[in-house]
């Protein structure tokens, strides 16, 4: 059965297979998965896997967003099939096929996400872009449109902000994987605005993205940045598991 803490996702970005390590220990009991992205892993490679996977029950999310010809995608997916982690990110891009090779190259082992629009993206970006103003006007038609061909790629779900998850689900169905990056909790000292000060522009809330229906959640600055970490895992967990149906 699926807890609070298992809708977190810790994302590792740090610098240092020592920093990770620290990490890992810390909050292995704390939260559900934790995310290896580019930085740990062009360093350290599957070294940095099989820590996480010796040190818990915490479950792998690589994050490494593949943007290629189809069939170096479909090449580097079989790699990572291999890998035995749970998640794994391709960009949508801009042809299905991509997509479509990513899925076959992943052969069920690993769960295949399209990235919709980085939650750093904002509607003016879209539009500096050369989106048509249907989509910089209005950019969860895009992310829309995006997940529209994840699915039709056999993708298990897709990477978005919490923002877009409601259409998402109302569209694609509860069975369709959403997973939020993009989360600050609101505390009562803190003002909506002040968590947007980052390089975050499409934000929500733990509370937000549940209640929209996100299946995991990816919140890491309000856990590293905490003076204890551990008690902010939980303390989010807390938050998610009061939304919880």
């Amino acid at each position: 059965m699926k807890t609070a803490k298992d809708y977190i996702i810790f994302p590792l970005d740090v610098p240092t297979i020592g920093e990770a390590r620290n990490y890992v220990k810390l909050l292995s009991e704390s939260v559900g998965m934790f995310k290896v992205g580019l930085e740990l892993f062009i360093r350290y490679g599957p070294e940095i896997i099989k820590l996480i996977k010796d040190s818990g029950t915490a479950k792998i999310f690589l994050d490494l967003k593949l943007h290629d010809i189809p069939e170096t995608v479909y090449r580097a997916m079989k790699s990572i099939a291999g890998l035995d982690v749970s998640f794994t990110t391709v960009h949508c891009g801009e042809n299905i096929d991509m997509l479509k090779k990513a899925v076959a190259g992943g052969a069920g082992s690993v769960a295949v996400l399209g990235v919709t629009v980085l939650t750093s993206v904002s509607n003016e970006d879209i539009f500096a872009a050369g989106f048509r103003k249907e989509f910089s006007s209005d950019m969860s038609r895009l992310v829309l449109k995006r997940a529209a061909t994840a699915k039709a790629a056999g993708c298990a779900g897709i990477v978005c902000s919490g923002l877009e998850v409601k259409i998402i689900k109302e569209h694609f169905g509860k069975n369709f994987t959403a997973v939020t990056p993009g989360i600050r909790p609101l505390r009562d000292n803190i003002k909506r605005d002040d968590i947007k000060k980052n390089d975050q522009k499409r934000v929500t809330t733990p509370a937000e993205a549940i209640r929209n229906g996100a299946d995991y959640l990816v919140i890491g600055r309000p856990i590293r940045d905490a003076k204890d970490p551990g008690a902010a895992a939980v303390r989010i967990a807390k938050e998610i598991k009061s939304e919880l149906k």
